[in-house]
C-alpha cells in the first residue's frame, strides 16, 4: 500500500518524475571504469556529513566555555554520540581522499578539456569543501583547533593596507574569541547547503554534454542507460567503501585526528607543533616553505587557482593519458611530488624539511606546467612532424 501510495503520489510529481525517468535514461558511455564512481561516492559521503552534523549540532554548544565540554558530552553521555561524531570526523578525512581521487582522475583522463563549465564549478566545490571543513575544525575547541584557527585566519594580515582589518572582522574582535566561535559554527551548518545547491549545478553541467570516458573516444553511437547498468557498477563502490569507512570509524576512529586536539584550547600555552589536518598539509607545507607571508599566501592559493586556466591552455590532439606516454609519466611524478608535500607538512621546521619543502614546492609548480603546456607542446610537434612524413613517403609512392 505504501509503495503504491508513493509511486502514484510521490513520483507523479512533474520535477521528481522528470528527474528519475532523466536518471533511468541518462545515456552513459559504455566503457567507464570505476574512477567514474567517485562522483557518487562524494555524493554519500556529503549526506553523511549533513544528517550527522544536523544531529551533533543539537547537543553542542557555540560557547568558548562550554564547546569542549559539550564535545565530551556528546561522546560519553548521548546515545550513540560517539558514533555521530567518529561518522562526522572521519566522514570528512573520507571526503577529501574521494576529492582528491576525483580531481586526479580529470587530470589523468584530461576530462575538463570537454566541459569548461563542469571543471570549474567542481573546483568552486573543492573551495567551499575545504572552507567548511577548516571552520569545522575549529568547532571542538581543543589546542589545535584555536590555534589552527588563530594562525590560518592571520594569514589574512599578509593583504596590504587592509589586512589586520580583515583579520579582526574575521575573529569579531582582537582575538580568536567567542565571537569567532559563534560565526564559525553559524558558517559551518551553512556552508553545506551551499555546496548542495553547487552540486546542482556540476550534475547539470555534466548531464548537458555526457561524461567523458577512459579512452577519450567519441561514444555518440555506443552508449548505454544508466539504470540499471551503472546503477548496479555505483552500488558495488557504495558497499566497498561503506565497508572501508566501518573499518575506520569502528576500530581506528582516532587514527586520522591529532592527540593534542582532546586537550582544551589554552590561549596561553601554544603546541609545539602546529598543523592543519591532513587533508591541508600539502598547502600547508607550500605556505611553510616561502619565507615571505604575502607569497607564501599567493603561493599556496595559486597552488589551486592554477587548475582553474588548465581548460583554457589544454591543446594537445589526445585527451586521455593512456596514449601519451610523457604526459604519463610526469602526472605519476606529480602525484608523488603531491604526497611527498603532505609529509613535509606534518613536520617540523626544521633547516633540511624546509629545504625539501622548498624543492618540493618548485617541482608541484614545475609539474604543473609541464602538464599544462609544455608536454603538450612536444606532443603536438612529434604527431604533426609524424604526419608530414608520412604523408611525404605516400606522396613519394604514388
Amino acid at each position: 500500500m505504501i509503495k503504491n501510495f508513493f509511486q502514484q503520489r510521490v513520483m507523479s510529481l512533474p520535477y521528481i518524475s522528470f528527474f528519475m525517468s532523466h536518471l533511468k535514461y541518462y545515456p552513459t558511455p559504455k566503457n567507464l571504469n570505476f574512477f567514474w564512481s567517485y562522483g557518487s561516492l562524494i555524493g554519500l559521503c556529503l549526506v553523511i556529513q549533513i544528517i550527522t552534523g544536523i544531529f551533533l549540532s543539537m547537543h553542542y554548544v557555540p560557547n568558548i566555555n562550554y564547546a569542549f565540554i559539550s564535545v565530551e558530552h556528546i561522546m560519553r553521555d548521548v546515545q550513540y554520540g560517539f558514533l555521530m561524531r567518529y561518522l562526522h570526523s572521519n566522514g570528512a578525512s573520507m571526503l577529501f581522499v574521494l576529492l582528491y581521487v576525483h580531481i586526479f582522475r580529470g587530470l589523468y583522463y584530461s576530462s575538463f578539456r570537454g566541459n569548461l563549465l563542469l571543471w570549474w564549478s567542481g573546483l568552486i566545490l573543492f573551495f567551499l569543501m575545504m572552507g567548511t571543513a577548516f571552520l569545522g575544525y575549529v568547532l571542538p575547541w581543543g589546542q589545535m583547533s584555536f590555534w589552527g584557527a588563530t594562525v590560518i585566519t592571520n594569514l589574512a594580515s599578509a593583504i596590504p593596507f587592509v589586512g589586520k582589518n580583515i583579520v579582526e572582522w574575521l575573529w569579531g574582535g582582537f582575538s580568536v574569541d567567542n565571537a569567532t566561535l559563534n560565526r564559525f559554527f553559524s558558517l559551518h551548518y551553512l556552508l553545506p547547503f551551499i555546496i548542495l545547491a553547487v552540486i546542482v549545478l556540476h550534475l547539470t553541467f555534466l548531464h548537458s554534454k555526457g561524461s567523458t570516458n577512459p579512452l577519450s573516444l567519441n561514444t555518440a553511437g555506443a552508449k548505454i542507460n544508466f539504470f540499471p547498468y551503472y546503477y548496479v557498477k555505483d552500488l558495488l563502490a557504495f558497499f566497498v567503501f561503506i565497508g572501508f569507512f566501518s573499518i575506520i570509524v569502528y576500530f581506528f576512529p582516532n587514527m586520522l585526528g591529532h592527540p593534542d586536539n582532546y586537550i582544551p584550547a589554552n590561549p596561553m600555552v601554544t603546541p609545539t607543533h602546529i598543523v592543519p589536518e591532513w587533508y591541508f598539509l600539502p598547502f600547508y607545507a607550500i605556505l611553510r616553505s616561502i619565507p615571505n607571508k604575502l607569497a607564501g599566501v599567493l603561493a599556496m592559493l595559486g597552488s589551486i587557482l592554477i587548475l582553474f586556466i588548465f581548460p583554457l591552455f589544454s591543446f594537445n590532439l589526445f585527451r586521455t593519458a593512456e596514449f601519451r606516454y610523457l604526459y604519463k609519466k610526469i602526472f605519476w611524478y606529480f602525484v608523488i611530488v603531491f604526497i611527498f608535500l603532505g609529509w613535509i607538512g606534518q613536520k617540523e621546521a626544521a633547516s633540511y624539511y624546509l629545504f625539501f619543502g622548498r624543492l618540493a614546492t618548485f617541482l608541484y609548480f614545475f609539474l604543473l606546467i609541464c602538464l599544462l603546456y609544455v608536454v603538450p607542446y612536444f606532443e603536438n610537434y612529434y604527431i604533426k612532424g609524424v604526419l608530414s612524413n608520412s604523408n611525404n613517403e605516400v606522396f613519394k609512392k604514388d
